[in-house]
C-alpha cells in the first residue's frame, strides 16, 4: 500500500484521513472541531495530534506514511508554504508557515494546497473526473470554490489561484460578493444565497411547501429545503433552483468558451439537488455557448462527497513527493 495522509482545514472543524494511494480509498478518517480562536499555534497542534490518531487507529505507524497532504480555505503561497489569508478562520493566519510547521512536527514531508484545488484533484483522481483529460469542479457550498485540469494537469496560475470559479462575473450590476466584487456567481448562487430566496419567497407569504417543512421558522430554511419542497412539486421551490442553475450555467458558459473542457463535475452540498439544479445548467449552457460542441460536454455531479479533498489532498501529497524526487 502506499500510504498519505489527507487533511482539510476549516473555519468549523479539521478532517482527516488515511488514504491508499494504490487503491484510492480513505481507509479511515476522523474529524475534530478547528477551535480557530485559539490561534495558529494551537490548530496547528490540533491537526498534527488528528493526523497522529488516525494513524495509529489505523494500526499503521508514522514510518508507514509517505507524505501529509494539508488544504486550507484561503490563499496560499505554495512555493513558500505558507498561508497568506484563510477567509473563514479567526485571524486570518497571514504569513502562517503551515507547511514547515506541521513537517517539522510530524518529521513527513508536507504539501498544502487550497481545499476547492484538492476537490477538485480529488474528482479528477479517483472519481467523476476520471478518465478525462480537460475539466473544471465547481464546489458549491457557503461560498463556491472551484479548480481546472488542463491536459490532466491541475492548473494552479498565480500564486496557486487559479480556478476560483465562483467569483466570475455573471451580472455587472449584481450585489457585492464578499470578495469586494459586484455580480459574482458565489453571490447568486452559493448557498446562503439560495436560501434567502427561499426566505424571500416565504416571507412574501407565496403558496410554497418551503415554510411549512420547517414550521415557518426561516432560520431553518436551508437548500436542502427547498430541494425536498420543490421533489414534492412546489413550483415556486422548483423556480428558485431553476434561477440558481441559470446563475450558475451562466457562469459555466464563460468557462466553456475559455477551456473547452469535455467533463464539468458540481460538488458541494448544493450538488445534492441533483438534476434540480443540473437540468437548468445543462440548458443554460445551450442558451449560451454556440462555438463549442455543448452536446460533447458532460455535466456531472461528484462522486466521492465528503472525501473528495482528504483523497485530493493525498494525491496532491504524491505528486509533490514525486517532484521532489526528480529534483
Amino acid at each position: 500500500m502506499d500510504l498519505f495522509v489527507g487533511c482539510d482545514l476549516g473555519g468549523t472543524n479539521i478532517k482527516a484521513g488515511l488514504v491508499d494511494i494504490s487503491a484510492g480509498q480513505v481507509l479511515l478518517s476522523r474529524s475534530t472541531p478547528t477551535l480557530a480562536q485559539e490561534g495558529p499555534e494551537a490548530v496547528m497542534g490540533r491537526i498534527a495530534d488528528l493526523i497522529r490518531k488516525v494513524i495509529a487507529e489505523n494500526g499503521a505507524s508514522m514510518e508507514d506514511i509517505q507524505g501529509v497532504g494539508v488544504s486550507a480555505p484561503g490563499l496560499l503561497d505554495l512555493e513558500k508554504g505558507i498561508v497568506l489569508f484563510l477567509t473563514n478562520l479567526h485571524g486570518h493566519w497571514p504569513n502562517v508557515p503551515l507547511q514547515s510547521h506541521l513537517s517539522s512536527e510530524l518529521d513527513l514531508p508536507v504539501a498544502i494546497l487550497n481545499d476547492a484545488r484538492a476537490i477538485t484533484l480529488g474528482e479528477y483522481t479517483f472519481g467523476a473526473g476520471r478518465g478525462a483529460t480537460n475539466m473544471a469542479c465547481l464546489a458549491i457550498g457557503t461560498g463556491i470554490g472551484g479548480g481546472v485540469i488542463v491536459d490532466g494537469q491541475l492548473v494552479l496560475g498565480l500564486r496557486g489561484q487559479a480556478g476560483e470559479l465562483g467569483h466570475l462575473t455573471i451580472d455587472l450590476n449584481g450585489p457585492r460578493c464578499g470578495c469586494g466584487n459586484k455580480g459574482c456567481m458565489e453571490a447568486f448562487a452559493a448557498a446562503p444565497a439560495i436560501a434567502t430566496m427561499g426566505v424571500k419567497v416565504v416571507q412574501r407569504g407565496q403558496a410554497t411547501l418551503i415554510g411549512e417543512l420547517v414550521d415557518y421558522d426561516l432560520n431553518k430554511i436551508t437548500p436542502e429545503v427547498i430541494a425536498e419542497a420543490a421533489r414534492k412539486g412546489d413550483e415556486i421551490a422548483r423556480e428558485i433552483w431553476k434561477d440558481t442553475g441559470s446563475y450558475i450555467g451562466t457562469g459555466i458558459a464563460n468557462l466553456i468558451v475559455t477551456l473547452a473542457p469535455e467533463r464539468i463535475v458540481i460538488s458541494g452540498g448544493v450538488a445534492a439537488a441533483g438534476d434540480l439544479l443540473l437540468d437548468p445548467i445543462r440548458r443554460t449552457i445551450k442558451e449560451r455557448v454556440f462555438l463549442i460542441p455543448v452536446e460533447e460536454i458532460q455535466i456531472l455531479t461528484g462522486e466521492l462527497g465528503n472525501d473528495a479533498g482528504v483523497l485530493g489532498m493525498a494525491q496532491w501529497a504524491q505528486l509533490q513527493l514525486q517532484a521532489a524526487s526528480r529534483g
